[in-house]
């Protein structure tokens, strides 16, 4: 083939392949965003606005030992690989940047990356969703939301031109149960680009992508993981308190609980909708207070933020059967949190993508916070909890 035919094939490959990017980007341009920061980490936040969440006016301080823990260094725990491992290890095959161990307010170990300390401000993705939790239960004893049997379009009416929100309730969003059409990230680099994952989190605007969404399954019929219920269920929250979410937290929950930072909810834009799916960011102490306040039933200084009948629905099953049952401890999700269903139980937790944890545990009084860059893949905290009460434990037989 002779040299300038080739130079005009390649230049015309190269000249179609800008005009097709430029057509995607032109007709999704949250597409540009996916391409230039792919998967999300723990700092990604930064590149978008945020709504402050300010700290409390006074200050609960844990109690700090003067002889941490450091024999739990040296403590065997599962990894990934169900392989027992001393958890220096899994701190370290991790990438973990903060692990905070909290039992009787005292704090027993805590470690660090290079960079972290309790007070830095960490993106916990998806532990935004336990954090929305909270928000409709407050709001549902203020009498702000009346039931949770109502319809979503009740409080936000512009939904009745989708037919897909007809008969979607406030407790289907809850239960991960609309019936919305959503395409997860998993299957691969072309699925999860143009996933709805993606572009839930990095669109400039979520409303207008509600607005298009389908309906693919009768709601309350099929319990499938995603973004958009709670993304719904923040602004159902916002129509319902007059508020943003980041103004009904702050008045609500976090200055409340003796906060020590201030805390953020990032948007989709400037004074846009909070991303009540994936983007809370908060500091590892501060996180440690919200495990606090429903380890002691929504209680702070004998003072009732949260009510207890509210903690109590939202972190045990009792006799509904699980929707899903994720690890060797068989975590159900329920209310936005998950709960273990192996062996004993009462313990429970926020998860979000890439190791971020919120773990308490009522039976040892104990709370625990990871924050990570990928997680070791396993669920150490039942361990480490029980470990540290003098309590026996062990690890049921892979299947």
């Amino acid at each position: 083939m002779p040299m300038k035919v080739f130079k005009k094939i390649v230049f015309s490959l190269f000249l179609l392949i800008i005009i097709v990017f430029g057509a995607l980007f032109a007709w999704q341009p949250y597409l540009f965003r996916v391409l230039k920061y792919r998967t999300p980490d723990a700092a990604t936040y930064k590149e978008f606005p945020q709504a402050l969440v300010r700290k409390s006016d006074s200050v609960f301080h844990f109690h700090r030992a003067k002889n941490m823990r450091n024999d739990l260094d040296t403590l065997k725990v599962q990894d990934g690989e169900n392989r027992l491992v001393p958890f220096e290890d899994y701190f370290t095959k991790g990438n973990l940047n903060a692990f905070l161990v909290i039992r009787n307010d005292s704090v027993l170990y805590e470690k660090y990356s290079a960079g972290y300390s309790d007070s830095t401000l960490t993106s916990i993705f998806s532990g935004a969703k336990s954090m929305v939790s909270i928000l409709l239960g407050k709001a549902l004893a203020d009498g702000k939301i009346k039931s949770l049997n109502e319809r979503v379009t009740t409080y936000i009416p512009e939904l009745k031109a989708n037919s897909a929100f007809k008969h979607i309730t406030i407790k289907n969003l809850l239960d991960m149960k609309s019936g919305l059409e959503f395409q997860d990230a998993l299957g691969g680099i072309v699925q999860a680009f143009f996933s709805d994952e993606a572009k839930y989190y990095y669109t400039h605007d979520m409303k207008a992508e509600l607005m298009k969404v389908k309906l693919v399954n009768a709601p309350g019929t099929v319990w499938k993981y995603k973004s958009i219920d709670p993304i719904l269920l923040g602004w159902v929250l916002e129509q319902a308190t007059g508020q943003t979410v980041a103004q009904y937290f702050e008045k609500n929950i976090w200055k409340k609980i003796g906060t020590e930072h201030n805390a953020s909810w990032g948007l989709d834009h400037v004074n846009g909708l909070a991303n009540t799916a994936s983007r809370f960011q908060v500091t590892a102490v501060d996180l440690a207070k919200v495990g606090r306040l429903y380890l002691n039933l929504g209680r702070y200084n004998a003072k009732q933020i949260i009510p207890e009948e509210w903690v109590r629905e939202s972190t045990q099953l009792g006799n509904e059967k699980p929707s899903s049952a994720k690890g060797w401890q068989k975590s159900a999700h329920h209310h936005l949190w998950w709960i273990p269903q192996e062996g004993e139980h009462g313990d429970y937790a926020a998860e979000g993508m890439l190791g971020q944890r919120l773990y308490v545990d009522p039976k040892t009084n104990t709370i625990i916070v990871q924050f990570a860059e990928k997680g070791a893949g396993n669920y150490p905290y039942r361990k480490i909890s029980r470990y540290l009460a003098g309590l026996p434990f062990r690890y049921p037989k892979a299947e």
